[in-house]
């Protein structure tokens, strides 16, 4: 059986919810087989924050797991006023990832950096039509981010999202991938739960 960051397509659902407090994804492979999901740990000052703060302001905690439960990685962030700034830590007690995100007009970004603050990759496209690049330090793309359609009222009365993070080499080194896979299921918290 294959490990949560050994697949090279990972459909993400995001997880419906009308009084939403913490987000919950699921997590599929291509063949719409669970392969984990991403869920959002909210402690009771934090709950209390969401009622009176913009959300795009405010820490979070998502934790990456198996079917089975167990934390694959956890992406976290501090509170931020401009651009966020992540961390992605490992169980395995393997030095932590960075996510940067930039700025430029009319497109998103996020840079992917190691722990020594040098660049592995980086997350940049159109955030209104919902479809990103990945490429590697050498700008070569490996791999891409889009939208998929969610169905009907889901689309139409909430803000679930459903979007595809798709791998085109399987020769990409672990713990560099479990970084790109986490910026790109942090592009959701980040671009547009903020604006909820």
């Amino acid at each position: 059986m294959k490990k949560f960051f050994d697949h090279q397509n990972y459909i993400i659902n995001q997880k419906v919810q009308f009084l939403k407090i913490a987000n919950e994804y699921q997590v599929l492979d291509d063949s719409g087989q669970p392969i984990g999901k991403v869920k959002e740990k909210v402690g009771g000052g934090a709950v209390i924050l969401r009622l009176f703060l913009n959300k795009a302001m405010l820490p979070f905690k998502l934790e990456i797991v198996d079917v089975n439960e167990q934390v694959q990685a956890t992406i976290s962030r501090g509170f931020t006023f401009f651009m966020s700034k992540i961390t992605v830590t490992m169980p395995d007690g393997t030095p932590p990832f960075y996510i940067k995100q930039r700025f430029k007009l009319l497109s998103a970004g996020f840079i992917i950096l190691d722990s020594s603050q040098q660049k592995i990759g980086e997350i940049s496209g159109d955030w209104k039509a919902w479809n990103f690049s990945i490429t590697d330090m050498s700008g070569s793309e490996i791999g891409r981010v889009n939208k998929k359609w969610a169905g009907g009222l889901k689309e139409i009365f909430t803000t679930a999202d459903k979007y595809m993070v798709t791998f085109d080499r399987s020769d990409m080194e672990y713990h560099k991938k479990v970084a790109i896979v986490s910026a790109a299921i942090t592009i959701d918290m980040v671009l547009k739960d903020g604006k909820n």
